[in-house]
């Protein structure tokens, strides 16, 4: 949608341009700007950990120093992949205990209104760890209301509090932070943990999941987006080791 009224208002500029009316057609100007974030993405190259994804050791310490009124909704996006407008308009009605999953069906967008997901493939059903389990069962003992993670009136949760006041003082606090003291990482990179976390080999601590159910997960609308991103992460298959005891199995005695 936002390619077609960019493409429409530039048409029109253009045509504006033509006549007289405005001296600068601003689209062109958005196209430059985008290719010169596509530029800096190519740049900067493949997802790092302990740069841009959390390293197993970072979210221990990160979880151990999360205050009580934060704990639940930051614990929750690091086990589960929620966007944070997934877990701001995530819903009691939508988590199952009892089944040890939630079903992402809502968002909530940055004016704090609900709408559906941002595809089709967004609207999944994630597990639930044991250990998360039991900090939403308690976490469910203290709110009545309609929201997971409510504000004090009631309402879906401000990006700007998860962020500023739990996120960022966990990080400080667990001392994950950069060469200037600052906090590390950005929310989403909570998601980007949680992939190589899937991708991980159960030896390491990871799950050791196939890329189909890395992307169902993660709710990507196609299994490109999940390979190009993350595609790096999966364990080589030439590892001298595995590769020697694979040759055995097939070699004759």
């Amino acid at each position: 949608m936002v390619k077609k009224v960019i493409t429409t208002l530039g048409t029109m500029l253009a045509d504006m341009q033509e006549l007289g009316l405005v001296a600068v057609n601003a689209v062109h100007g958005l196209s430059k700007r985008g290719k010169g974030r596509q530029a800096e993405q190519r740049k900067r190259g493949k997802l790092k950990v302990g740069v841009d994804i959390p390293s197993p050791d970072e979210i221990k310490r990160i979880i151990a120093h999360l205050s009580d009124r934060w704990r639940p909704i930051i614990v929750t996006a690091i086990f589960t992949s929620l966007r944070a407008s997934e877990l701001r308009g995530l819903r009691w009605k939508n988590v199952d205990l009892r089944g040890a999953k939630l079903h992402v069906r809502e968002r909530a967008d940055r004016f704090l209104e609900m709408g559906e997901p941002k595809s089709a493939a967004g609207e999944r059903t994630v597990p639930l760890p044991p250990m998360l389990v039991n900090v939403l069962r308690e976490h469910r003992l203290k709110t009545k209301d309609d929201f997971v993670f409510p504000t004090d009136k009631g309402n879906a949760q401000h990006y700007a509090n998860i962020l500023h006041r739990g996120f960022e003082p966990a990080q400080i606090a667990a001392k994950v932070v950069d060469d200037e003291g600052k906090p590390k990482y950005a929310l989403h990179s909570l998601r980007h943990f949680y992939a190589s976390w899937c991708i991980n080999r159960g030896k390491d601590g990871g799950l050791e999941l196939p890329l189909t159910m890395v992307q169902e997960r993660m709710g990507h609308s196609s299994i490109t987006i999940t390979a190009n991103r993350y595609g790096h992460l999966f364990p080589s298959a030439d590892d001298g080791a595995e590769l020697k005891e694979a040759e055995n199995k097939l070699w004759p005695t």
